[in-house]
């Protein structure tokens, strides 16, 4: 904000002597552009100003005169705007003191300091928000506190200047308050009557009073969710329409967030399709009625990002913008009570819809799954439903517990993908752990449900599953594992021979994390120069390596293994290693990429050999 400091006296002063006091001198074009690119997102701010003045003019009369009247009337005007109020209204002196003094407010309780809880205005900035479309105010006004003192009128202009006179009484013979714009240039569209239609619906729907522009009613009341309906299903249709009006969709279904210790009544609007947990739900928040934010990020916990909210509230704090929350104990608290609701509902819905329940997490599992992670109750009333990716199919963790002494599970998709076929042929039960949280769920199981068994699945456990080969016949193809093994081996590959099912997955490439860690320490060494070779080298560990499972009872294994000759053998081989990399759906390394193609040229090349083109010399 530019500043100009006046000083009360130009004389020059003693040295050591009291110096007089400097006065700030506001520059009112100054915080008009700081009001409108910096502290309000919109223009369309201003309305809520004058709306929030009327309104709180009104409660100020109504807590000494319970019978007075109690509306606020918007009238467009040629290049203007006319709001009229019933409410308290000003004297001169408050003209001076509140209308013309920034960061003054007639709301502020005496000695403390505190908005007092009855009023929406807290920051004493009134009505200058107006000059961000208006270049003059006119405001009428008169007390109803001293109803025999002349109706009094106080002009401003966007230079900062103001004018104030006494009027006749016929200017304004009730009390209440008139307030007149006359649109900046530019901001005509602003005081149009449909746009002021419009936000006067956005932003007062709720209010207590009744407010119209022209013969339009604003407000709505009681809110949608307050209504009495016929039946249940009729509010649920009068919701979703609410909904669809607000939000732009169609419910999946609606859950009241009513918290009376926090003053905060409403509805939460479940999401019809997924949506990322990092998305920020955008809900409408109003304070006492007016039209705060819509797009609180704060309100709810992070976990129900699968819900949009719009209710009412008296107990949380604007900042000074009033379009946002302010972070304090207060909206943790209501955070903490609306998450409560939305948790209740979810156990109701296990409890007695299980239609509904499931049409929800097939939609919206993710979000389940992220408050179950912390939460072991809702773990244990969501088990039988929470759908998981199974060996089995996709099963509720209960469910497949009751089918598996133990829990197998894998941390990546990589390992689950590599590992389920052949554990599923063998029995062994697996729960792909790799989605986000399925692992810690999954690691949780045993505290919700004693007794269960869960293990993290590795290479050394499926190998152990698999059926060993005769070792006579594994003596007799001693020769083609030599040879296969030689070849596997600079890409840190072990080979095994096992007979296993199903019989058409010739090979499988099994490894775990250590032995993924090792190959990419194995293959960084390998590219350094000599001093960060010798420290990737200080750190190789005893990882076990990766091994490639040739299965036994594949017939094409078979021709392989009957191989004689060794070169033929590796290319055979290094062609199984890399068809059991793509099954696995693994990432290739450079040197499996190289591999992969030198195998592809080489059984071209078998395939296109000749012998008689050799016999005849050509």
């Amino acid at each position: 904000m530019d500043s100009q400091i006046s000083q009360a006296s130009q004389a020059p002063q003693a040295s050591g002597s009291p110096q007089p006091p400097h006065t700030f001198q506001v520059d009112l074009r100054g915080l008009v552009d700081l009001l409108s690119h910096h502290l309000y997102s919109s223009p369309k701010v201003y309305l809520r100003e004058l709306l929030q003045n009327a309104v709180d003019a009104i409660t100020a009369r109504r807590a000494e005169d319970p019978d007075a009247p109690a509306h606020v009337r918007l009238s467009v005007e040629a290049g203007g705007l006319r709001v009229e109020d019933t409410g308290v209204g000003l004297t001169e002196a408050d003209v001076h003191n509140l209308l013309a003094t920034i960061g003054r407010s007639s709301k502020r309780a005496e000695g403390l300091q505190e908005a007092r809880s009855d009023f929406l205005g807290q920051f004493g900035i009134g009505l200058l928000a107006c000059f961000v479309v208006a270049e003059r105010i006119r405001v009428v006004s008169r007390s109803a506190r001293t109803p025999d003192t002349p109706p009094v009128e106080w002009t401003a202009r966007d230079d900062g200047s103001y004018t104030v006179r006494t009027l006749p009484d016929e200017a304004r013979p009730e009390p209440g308050t008139t307030v007149h714009l006359v649109a900046r240039t530019g901001s005509a569209e602003w005081l149009a009557e449909e746009r002021v239609l419009s936000l006067a619906r956005d932003f007062g729907s709720l209010l207590p009073y009744d407010v119209r522009v022209g013969k339009e009613a604003v407000t709505e009341l009681p809110a949608p969710w307050d209504r009495a309906y016929p039946s249940p299903a009729a509010r649920r249709v009068a919701l979703a329409r609410h909904c669809h009006d607000l939000f732009g969709f169609t419910p999946l279904d609606s859950v009241d967030l009513d918290v009376p210790l926090a003053g905060v009544r409403g509805v939460a609007y479940v999401l019809p399709s997924a949506v990322s947990p990092a998305q920020r739900a955008g809900h409408r928040v109003h304070l006492k009625g007016m039209l705060l934010t819509e797009r609180a990020e704060q309100l709810l916990p992070d976990w129900a990002f699968f819900v949009r909210c719009v209710l009412d509230t008296d107990s949380l704090r604007p900042t000074a913008s009033r379009e946002s929350l302010y972070e304090d104990e207060t909206l943790a608290g209501v955070r903490e009570a609306l998450g409560e609701r939305i948790r209740g509902w979810l156990t109701g819905l296990a409890a007695g819809d299980p239609e509904r329940l499931a049409a929800f997490l097939s939609v919206h599992h993710l979000g389940v799954k992220a408050l179950a992670r912390h939460d072991r109750e809702m773990l244990r009333t969501m088990l039988p439903w929470l759908p998981f990716e199974t060996t089995d199919g996709r099963l509720s963790l209960e469910e497949f517990a009751q089918r598996h002494p133990v829990v197998h599970f894998t941390r990546t998709v990589e390992e689950y993908r590599q590992v389920a076929p052949i554990a599923s042929a063998q029995g062994i039960g697996v729960v792909n752990g790799g989605y986000t949280y399925d692992s810690e769920l999954v690691e949780a199981l045993p505290a919700v449900r004693p007794g269960t068994v869960v293990a993290e699945l590795d290479a050394d456990t499926v190998t152990a599953h698999l059926d060993a080969v005769d070792p006579a016949e594994e003596l007799a193809l001693s020769g083609f594992l030599a040879a296969a093994r030689a070849r596997l081996d600079p890409l840190g590959c072990d080979v095994v021979l096992r007979a296993f099912h199903p019989l058409s997955v010739p090979a499988l490439h099994l490894d775990d994390r250590e032995s993924r860690h090792e190959q990419a320490r194995a293959e960084a060494e390998s590219g350094a120069d000599d001093l960060w070779a010798g420290i990737l080298g200080s750190l190789r560990g005893s990882a076990p390596r990766a091994r490639l499972v040739l299965n036994h009872l594949n017939p094409l294994v078979r021709r392989i293994g009957s191989l004689g000759e060794t070169e033929l053998i590796g290319t055979a081989v290094e062609s199984l290693y890399g068809q059991a990399l793509l099954m696995a759906q693994r990432q290739l390394r450079p040197a499996d990429s190289a591999l992969l193609n030198r195998a592809f040229l080489g059984l071209l090349e078998w395939a296109t050999h000749d012998d008689s083109t050799e016999g005849s010399g050509r």
